[in-house]
């Protein structure tokens, strides 16, 4: 029970935004609009359920004009079942994609902003796959979520509305046995209470497994198409490499975690099925068989025990309810469970990041140069990584950053992007400059090359003319001919190619600090230094650190650091110019 009070505060922490937004006015006639037609729909059963008795009675009878007027009253009834089904589809189906619409914006935004998503890998949060959590889990709550509510909603409404008609019933029919008569209030209700109640106990205690199983079997699912599209991401080093023999390994190797546990929900569903699909058919008859003898001793006409029959079925189908949507409120739970935990998983990222004991940026009104005081980066366990005390850089000034692999420096650039908050210290940088850090494997969105060079930028901030100027001066000519054409710019140009045009990038945002991380890494020295001279020539004032190890970068920087080997932490030091 608590479990399930956990979950309802779940599902109403989820949903609620969505109803309290700027969008609630519209979400909430939506949502009163579909359940009142689901009502309507319930109020159309009851008419049927009447229906019965006068059209039964009709045929016992052989009274033809009472049966015509039946068939033209069930016309009526029809018309109005079917406008109010096609409506509630409609209107449901409306109200779905303005909630996934405004969920998906909602986690997006709390996903993306302020590097929650790469501090989140930081940390190992246990939010696996969430392209899957947005993509699709968003889609199945939203779904499951309008479908057993509103159908809880009809639910109940039917159990109202016929638990008076079994009422009534129960007294003009009262239960027969053995030429007995026993006048108990209602005995049809709680008939129907009981059998509703067994069917729910046992389906929970035969299907709860299944929750914990459709969980598992989203997660296997979500990771094995994830290194799917790894292999497809870098095809081009595992050819190289021969290794399509492993891959495969490792992608049956993950299959099979997708195939033992859909046998396990194979086998789950089945049990259940057996159980539910039995016990629905069982209710097809158990109600005829309840008053077949009130009926068959004369106290009860046909169109009576159809009516009773039918009132009876639909309260019992009605107390039933979770019997029959057992399979999706298990998977419906499983989805819950993955976007709670991406939520708290967010919510762990962001708490990261505004912890009182970590690296922070500031930016100074009045102060014109980079410092760093008291700085000391650490792992995200606490391990301490680069340390550095007082360094200042003054505009305009070149720095050169060496050190053995491994000993910080890409972290140190991490730190002054301010998505890496692990550590202490102040990293102090000018009011309102704009600093861009190029990493050595550039990153390029699968758009047309315009889009792709002028990001993060709109493709219309820079105009073709100047894009092509700056793709003639980096070394790439060719491409200038291609602004149009979209593609997966990082499997189509090789990574010197990526590393030029990245350069590209950042001449024509023109920043006022500039950080390479061994950004030219992956061309020859004389384009290097082509480069470099083109940075300075098209950047004048612009400060540019560098991370790097080859000795014919010392001619591009003014003052040079190295980080050396400490106690517990590499630490920064100068080393000259």
């Amino acid at each position: 029970m608590a479990g399930f009070v956990k979950s309802l505060l779940t599902i109403w922490r989820i949903a609620m935004p969505y109803f309290c937004s700027e969008e609630q006015r519209r979400a909430r006639i939506l949502l009163i609009s579909v359940i009142a037609l689901e009502l309507g729909l319930v109020a159309v059963t009851v008419l049927l359920n009447r229906w019965y008795n006068g059209f039964y009675g009709a045929l016992q009878d052989r009274n033809w004009s009472a049966f015509v007027y039946q068939i033209t009253y069930f016309c009526g009834i029809a018309v109005a079942a079917t406008v109010l089904t096609a409506y509630k589809q409609y209107l449901n189906q409306w109200l779905e994609i303005r909630w996934r619409r405004w969920m998906t914006n909602y986690y997006l935004e709390h996903w993306l902003t302020s590097a929650t998503h790469y501090r989140m890998q930081l940390i190992g949060d246990r939010a696996d796959n969430p392209d899957q959590r947005i993509a699709e889990d968003i889609r199945l709550f939203i779904e499951r979520t309008l479908t057993i509510s509103v159908g809880f909603v009809s639910a109940m409404a039917v159990v109202a509305s016929f638990i008076v008609i079994l009422w009534i019933l129960s007294a003009d029919a009262p239960l027969h046995l053995y030429h007995t008569t026993f006048a108990i209030p209602g005995y049809l209700v709680w008939t129907a209470l009981v059998y509703a109640l067994f069917g729910t106990a046992v389906s929970h205690v035969i299907g709860r497994a299944l929750i914990g199983l459709n969980f598992n079997q989203q997660r296997y699912e979500a990771d094995f198409r994830f290194n799917l599209v790894r292999v497809r991401e870098n095809s081009e080093q595992i050819a190289l490499l021969g290794g399509e023999p492993t891959e495969i390994d490792r992608l049956r190797t993950r299959f099979e975690k997708v195939v033992a546990n859909w046998y396990l929900i194979m086998s789950r569903q089945k049990r259940l099925s057996f159980f539910t699909v039995g016990f629905t058919q069982v209710a097809i008859v158990f109600p005829i068989i309840v008053v077949s003898p009130t009926y068959f001793a004369g106290v009860m006409q046909l169109g009576g025990l159809m009516q009773t029959a039918t009132a009876f079925a639909t309260v019992q189908t009605a107390l039933s309810y979770f019997v029959t949507i057992y399979r999706d409120f298990a998977e419906w739970r499983a989805v819950i469970a993955r976007l709670d935990g991406f939520e708290r998983a967010i919510g762990t990222a962001r708490d990261v990041a505004s912890k009182p004991s970590r690296v922070e940026v500031i930016s100074h009104p009045t102060k014109s140069e980079l410092a760093m005081a008291g700085l000391s980066v650490q792992l995200p366990t606490g391990a301490p990584l680069v340390a550095t005390e007082d360094l200042v850089i003054k505009a305009g000034q070149t720095a050169l950053i060496t050190g053995p692999s491994g000993s910080g420096k890409s972290t140190l650039f991490r730190a002054v992007a301010g998505v890496w908050p692990f550590g202490v210290g102040t990293i102090v940088v000018p009011a309102g400059a704009e600093v861009m850090i190029l990493p050595q494997r550039p990153y390029f969105a699968v758009a047309s090359l315009i889009e792709a060079v002028s990001y993060p930028s709109e493709p219309d901030t820079f105009g073709s003319a100047r894009i092509c100027e700056v793709l003639q001066a980096v070394g790439l000519p060719a491409l200038a001919l291609r602004l149009s054409e979209e593609a997966h710019w990082n499997q189509i140009l090789s990574l010197g190619e990526q590393q030029r045009l990245s350069i590209a990038r950042a001449v024509l945002h023109t920043p006022d600090y500039l950080f390479l991380d061994e950004a030219t890494a992956s061309v020859d020295e004389q384009s290097e230094a082509k480069l470099y001279a083109l940075l300075q020539e098209s950047l004048p004032g612009v400060t540019i650190i560098s991370i790097g190890h080859r000795s014919t970068l010392f001619a591009f920087h003014d003052r040079r650091f190295a980080l050396h080997p400490g106690h517990d932490s590499h630490y920064v030091r100068e080393t000259g110019g």
